[in-house]
């Protein structure tokens, strides 16, 4: 039997893999788990979003399905936030895991909910066209995720990680995290470059402690189970009330899709696309830096290196007309938000300047608008500029934003093995 579950939680308060820890605890009186439970990013770009767009699926051989379903039901609608507009839970029970057409559309499914825009409708129709049990709350959008963690649970060719999270003690929740710094720090060295997006080293962040009032009191992500275990006994805290270990499509780029125009973007999805840079990086109110790329058949879109992306900001400012680029990111109001920076050719930087006098060999000043140079204490003049190549402080290579600006499922390049170019992570 496979439970999804998705939505109950809120930006006030809740996890949605806080119920999926509790239940892993609780539905052992019913069965017996099968493997790691998962831990699915949807499509990062969707407004309806809670938070982090996650939701859940575990597995379990047992011969108590109804009560399971039961059970379930009451947990959700116990722990959910259900006064919040934005929690609309949605749970999925899928029995029959050896139907081929199940699993075929499921499959299909869990893919198209990271990378498309799926109705409410849609969910609702697939699981009653393949007989699936659900149960929806309020306008029931937590379907969508709760049937795509179904799907992933039965797609097993997906590339994955871990995550090793832990949970506060109920009285805490709300309150100040109390996590020893020092211990995290350790933690990071010790276990990177197999664990990643613990601490920010080059903005001083640490970045595995969430800010929201939800049950989180850490998480740890990484290669293998046994990485993400050593760096959490590493780290001092508070008391942990419980702790899980998640299999997720987290830092796997899931969402990106190639295209080749410009032309076939849409909002609301996440690309990679080729382009050459087709204006010089500006940076306007609030320190985001935008500019344009073209591709092959002239079609323009901007791109842009948000604030909270930080030093990466440094990096896009050194792009010049006509580099040759590859960018990743998401697109919301006709603007690409950048994950990824691929720099696949460098493009002259020619600085222009006024020609020096051949008597003297200072700058010459214009002698008026077309009438060429001129420099007066030697009566010399000339029509033409001063081309000076300068060198570029940039390499071919690929770059991503720093962890603090990274997304979810955004594939940190320590991950990355590139042979054709140099590869950039940040630390």
């Amino acid at each position: 039997m496979i439970i999804g579950i998705d939505d109950t939680d809120s930006r006030e308060g809740m996890c949605t893999t806080y119920l999926g820890a509790v239940l892993l605890d609780e539905l052992i009186a019913y069965g017996t788990l099968i493997g790691y439970p998962l831990l699915i990013r949807l499509n990062p770009t969707i407004p309806y979003k809670t938070r982090g767009n996650a939701s859940i699926a575990i597995q379990l051989k047992t011969t108590h399905s109804g009560k399971i379903i039961e059970h379930v039901i009451s947990r959700i609608q116990c722990l959910a936030q259900m006064q919040s507009e934005k929690t609309n839970p949605g749970a999925v029970f899928v029995l029959d895991q050896d139907d081929e057409r199940t699993k075929a559309a499921m499959g299909d499914f869990f893919i198209h909910a990271v990378q498309d825009v799926i109705s409410i409708e849609t969910a609702k129709n697939l699981i009653s066209e393949l007989g699936l049990h659900a149960k929806g709350f309020k306008n029931e959008r937590g379907l969508i995720g709760a049937l795509a963690a179904c799907g992933a649970m039965l797609n097993e060719g997906w590339d994955h990680t871990y995550e090793y999270i832990a949970y506060r003690q109920l009285k805490l929740w709300g309150t100040s995290r109390h996590v020893d710094k020092e211990s995290i720090h350790k933690a990071d060295l010790a276990t990177y470059p197999n664990t990643w997006d613990t601490v920010d080293r080059t903005n001083g962040l640490i970045v595995c402690i969430p800010h929201s009032p939800d049950p989180v009191l850490y998480g740890i992500r990484g290669k293998t189970l046994e990485d993400v275990t050593s760096a959490a006994k590493m780290v001092k805290s508070e008391p942990v009330e419980r702790s899980v270990i998640y299999r997720t499509n987290q830092g796997t780029d899931m969402h990106l899709i190639p295209v080749k125009s410009i032309a076939d973007i849409k909002e609301m999805h996440s690309y990679i696309i080729e382009g050459t840079v087709a204006g010089t990086p500006r940076t306007i109110k609030g320190g985001h830096v935008i500019f344009p790329i073209c591709d092959d058949t002239g079609v323009h879109i901007d791109c842009a290196a948000y604030e909270p992306t930080k030093n990466f900001r440094t990096l896009v400012r050194r792009l010049v007309k006509n580099d040759r680029i590859v960018v990743s990111g998401s697109v919301t109001t006709q603007t690409l938000n950048i994950e990824k920076l691929e720099v696949r050719s460098l493009a002259p930087k020619i600085e222009i300047q006024n020609p020096t006098c051949p008597c003297c060999g200072k700058r010459m000043k214009s002698a008026g608008h077309g009438q060429g140079y001129r420099c007066k204490p030697c009566s010399t003049t000339s029509d033409s500029t001063l081309r000076i190549g300068r060198p570029r402080n940039l390499e071919v290579g690929v770059y991503e934003v720093p962890p603090c600006a990274r997304r979810h499922l955004a594939k940190p390049l320590i991950r990355v093995k590139r042979e054709d170019c140099q590869v950039f992570p940040t630390r």
